[in-house]
This record gives structure tokens, sequence and C-alpha cells, in this order.
């Protein structure tokens, strides 16, 4: 068996006017969303680069590029779904995924486990392979002065030899 990991990373800034999408989960109270050319869903964007990483098959801008109009406004979660097809074909089975979601305001903590499972569902694990963290930037950076919200993601997948 081969195992490996991967790191993911994204962050988006908020955009007024756009809805705020986490691990395929809406965040009800947030006043504004996140800005991409796709849902700039930014949780699901790290996970898909760590499973891309892990795996060795590029980067998500490779797979879904922003210059491509297939890819404006489309749920991440069904891109999450297309990579972990993609790494199944090429014989990767997804072992754990842990996130940290990095965010001043709204909390986001409330939401949890609905995203755990949206998650689990759209890569076919137990919610509890998937773990899900939130922190702060304690005021500084673009992130801390509530300019946008930034997501990290480790991934690790195996493959018989």
């Amino acid at each position: 068996m081969s195992d490996r990991a991967g790191i993911g990373y994204d962050s988006h800034r908020f955009e007024a006017g756009r809805r705020f999408v986490l691990g395929g989960v809406e965040v009800p109270e947030a006043e504004r969303g996140l800005a991409g050319h796709s849902d700039a869903d930014v949780l699901t964007h790290a996970i898909i680069d760590a499973l891309l990483g892990a795996a060795g098959l590029g980067d998500i801008g490779q797979h879904f590029p922003d210059t491509d109009e297939r890819w404006r406004d489309a749920d991440s979660i069904v891109l999450l779904g297309e990579v972990c097809r993609f790494l199944g074909e090429h014989e990767w089975r997804i072992l754990h995924l842990d996130a940290t979601v990095i965010c001043e305001t709204p909390k986001l903590g409330h939401l949890r486990d609905e995203i755990r499972r949206s998650l689990a569902g759209a890569i076919g694990l137990q919610p509890l392979e998937v773990n899900v963290k939130f922190t702060t930037n304690e005021g500084m950076g673009f992130v801390g002065r509530g300019e946008g919200v930034a997501a990290m993601a480790v991934a690790s997948v195996e493959r018989a030899d």
C-alpha cells in the first residue's frame, strides 16, 4: 500500500450580494458572501487541492480553471464529487480529511456537524473521517480585518501497489 498526504489552501474576499457557502452548507446569518468564479466555497476548494495534491494529480485551477465559463457559479460540492471520482479512476482511496476555516465573523462552529455531513457525503466517507475546525486570525491580516475567509486542509489517501 502507498499512503500519501496532501495540503490545500484557499482564500476568498467577501462580496455583498453573494451567498456564503462552506463545505456545501450556506451560512444563513452571513450578511455577505465570498467572491469567486464558482460559488467560492473556500473550504471545499482547500479540500479539493489537498486531495489532488495527495494523489499527485494537479490542483483545482488545473482541473476547473476560472477562465472556463463552464465553472461559473459552479457548486463546489459537485466539483469535489468529480475530484473524488477522478481519484478513484487513478485507484486512490480517501482515508481522512482535516480542515481549518479562518474567519473573524460570523462565528461558524454551530455549522460544524452539518458541514462534516455534507463533505463526507460528497466524498463517500463517514462524518468522523472528516474533521472541520474554526478559528479567527485575532484581528490580524485580511481575515482579521473581516475582508475575507481562508481555509487549509490536509487529506490522506492510499493506493494498493
